[in-house]
């Protein structure tokens, strides 16, 4: 996506203008500079000039991953064929028309899976940022955090050797109820949430040495009494509801763009 300015230009640079290739890791300044220099050139415009346009990619963020990014939200009462609510579709909203948001989600995916795609999906669309959650379905077939993160890794560095910002996600915690269940489901609840968590601080270990942004989901929407997701954001114990796709939205403009891509008030 783009927008265009027409500009005058001397004769003798009509052959020479060309459209930049990259734009990735575009910033606002860059943005706000690039629309200084345009008006400049109009302020100063001469007889004997003609008219260009200029094209301006605007930046991108591409919000990858499985199911909790496609934003699915399994059948209710009041929604008996369930939906989707992209937390990508609430960041647009946040960030505005300045700045271009697509969202990459495929249902069910493991992180395996991802890493397959990614040249094409992510790298191919050469956006500036890309916000990575992956893992959960990984860990719902039994693989070990290092194992999951070793594929995660493949993307963060994929992505970094192309000039693109990853932004990592921790996986959210799981609900479920084990009353009555004895032993057994208290145990195996134990362990599902060690290897979550297990996960989780090696995603956080990465971000912080590489000197990257991220966002901690698994805290933000766990009950703190049980370490399990809180009931207000997740209708079925896995995926997230509309409010816990609106948090992760909020989270990443708070955290990550609002300096970038300020809001501007109307």
């Amino acid at each position: 996506m783009a927008f265009s300015r027409t500009l005058e230009v001397p004769n003798r640079q009509a052959n020479s203008l060309s459209q930049p290739d990259d734009h990735r890791g575009i910033t606002q300044g860059f943005f706000q500079d690039q629309v200084a220099d345009e008006r400049a050139l109009c302020r100063h415009r001469q007889p004997g000039r003609i008219r260009c346009i200029v094209m301006i990619a605007l930046p991108h963020i591409l919000c990858f991953g499985d199911s909790l990014t496609a934003g699915f939200q399994s059948p209710t009462a009041d929604k008996p064929q369930g939906g989707e609510t992209p937390y990508g579709q609430f960041l647009q909203d946040l960030t505005g028309p300045s700045v271009r948001v697509s969202v990459s989600g495929i249902r069910g995916e493991l992180t395996g899976e991802m890493a397959m795609r990614f040249r094409r999906d992510v790298l191919q669309q050469q956006p500036s940022y890309v916000v990575l959650l992956g893992g959960t379905n990984d860990l719902g077939w039994n693989a070990q955090p290092a194992e999951i993160m070793r594929n995660l890794v493949k993307m963060y560095e994929s992505a970094r050797a192309t000039q693109v910002v990853p932004i990592p996600v921790t996986v959210p915690s799981i609900r479920v109820d084990v009353a009555g269940g004895g032993p057994d489901a208290e145990a195996w609840i134990g362990q599902h949430l060690s290897r979550r968590t297990q996960l989780n601080s090696l995603i956080q270990e990465y971000a912080l040495v590489k000197g990257l942004p991220w966002i901690d989901l698994f805290a933000a929407t766990i009950e703190s009494e049980t370490g399990q997701l809180a009931a207000q954001y997740s209708n079925d114990g896995l995926h997230l509801t509309t409010g816990g796709y609106r948090l992760l939205a909020q989270l990443l403009y708070d955290q990550v763009f609002a300096k970038a891509f300020p809001r501007v008030q109307e």
